[in-house]
């Protein structure tokens, strides 16, 4: 099998995805895929992860064209269930000249006129996808290969389920049961329930090929991984994985991050280096979550979930007590935050609304200093000792 494409000194993000491309992994080249293809779909994530397509696009355009060159060709966003990309987005992620020449679309996971319906997933919920992927002739996808705080990983079949898929598809699979199984966390693919459906959706899509790719601690490309969504992706979890792998370092007190812009644009995205504190954090501790928030919430949906909780025991007994097709917008991160809230006490430093850091039943500083005053006051011991997770989202946190 040929081996992954790495960096080396003086390349960059093109050249590293070019050698992935030109070796894939349990599949022929994209080119040779393309061959007499008259329609295809390229799936791309949205503005909220970091993927380089300004550098990984025009590899995967040219690949298409060199098998078919009159192929039509349309660059589909996954948003999930997030908004989708503005214009000024596009062209930030892409680059002008792609902005402007090829066709880019948004999915809208409430449009029932863009899904199509594909029976039942493994774990019950229906499985509608978007129209315009299903009728293609070859589907594609570009991604990211991290970790993934209940999925295991990013990237692969992360790119069909939840990117292209229904609303009420995203929902029963986020649903409560799966988001507290033992398997469901860090760095874990065998067994994982939401890797399953997953799997599943982007067999049932045609996912033909993917470009994934992984990035260094300053955002840039490290490695390549191209070919069959899953041989290619789980070799390159395996890479992430010996990188990540970290041993918990428990502390009354934790700093943690998303690392940085496009991460940390929101309390939403937020709750992600949160939840990987929680993993190294001692019973009673308090977590510092330093994430910028530049856009504010990221979710109503979340926020009016503990406005209009009683107590955090009641709301999470609530979300434990629906069915998987009763799930509701953002349960997952509702019911994994306030379970943290019951055991930790949440400092933000943040530009975010004191308002809405409070109704989360977190407290707003203004500084780090500010944090860690606070933190100290409320272990009661001013050299407790502190872990620091500055890029949490890029961790697997293991006992």
């Amino acid at each position: 099998m040929p081996a992954p494409a790495r960096k080396a000194a003086g390349q960059d993000a093109s050249v590293i995805a070019a050698q992935a491309l030109g070796n894939p992994l349990g599949s022929p080249r994209l080119s040779e895929l393309a061959k007499g293809k008259k329609d295809v779909v390229v799936l791309s994530s949205d503005h909220t992860r970091p993927v380089p397509s300004a550098a990984t696009m025009p590899l995967l355009l040219k690949e298409i064209r060199d098998g078919s060159k009159n192929a039509k060709i349309t660059i589909l966003i996954g948003v999930g269930c997030h908004r989708g990309s503005t214009r000024e987005e596009m062209e930030a992620k892409y680059g002008n000249a792609i902005a402007r020449d090829e066709s880019i679309v948004n999915h809208d996971p409430h449009d029932e006129g863009m899904l199509a319906s594909l029976g039942s997933l493994p774990s019950g919920g229906e499985l509608r996808l978007n129209r315009r992927a299903l009728e293609c002739d070859l589907l594609i996808a570009e991604g990211l290969i991290e970790p993934h705080q209940f999925a295991g990983f990013s990237g692969g079949p992360k790119s069909v389920l939840p990117g292209i898929a229904a609303f009420k598809t995203v929902l029963a699979s986020h649903n409560a049961e799966f988001t507290v199984h033992p398997l469901a966390r860090p760095g874990s693919l065998e067994g994982n329930p939401f890797q399953v459906d997953m799997a599943y959706a982007a067999r049932k899509a045609g996912l033909a090929f993917i470009l994934n790719v992984t990035l260094d601690p300053g955002k840039n490309v490290e490695a390549a991984f191209a070919g069959d969504f899953l041989d290619s992706h789980r070799k390159g979890c395996a890479h992430v994985l010996a990188q990540c792998a970290v041993k918990a370092a428990p502390a009354p007190i934790v700093v943690t991050s998303n690392g940085g812009y496009p991460l940390d644009q929101n309390i939403y995205q937020s709750t992600k280096s949160i939840m990987a504190a929680d993993l190294t954090c001692q019973d009673g501790g308090v977590i510092i979550a330093v994430n910028e928030c530049r856009d504010g919430s990221g979710s109503e949906a979340f926020l009016d979930s503990f406005r209009k909780a009683g107590s955090l025991k009641g709301l999470l007994e609530g979300i434990e007590a629906r069915g998987r097709e009763d799930t509701i917008p953002d349960q997952w991160v509702t019911q994994l935050t306030a379970s943290i809230l019951l055991r930790r006490t949440v400092i933000m430093v943040t530009k975010a609304k004191c308002e809405d850091v409070t109704a989360l039943g977190m407290v707003k500083a203004d500084t780090l200093a500010e944090a860690l005053a606070m933190a100290d006051s409320i272990v009661g011991d001013p050299m407790a000792p502190i872990s620091v997770l500055p890029n949490a989202v890029a961790l697997v946190i293991r006992p």
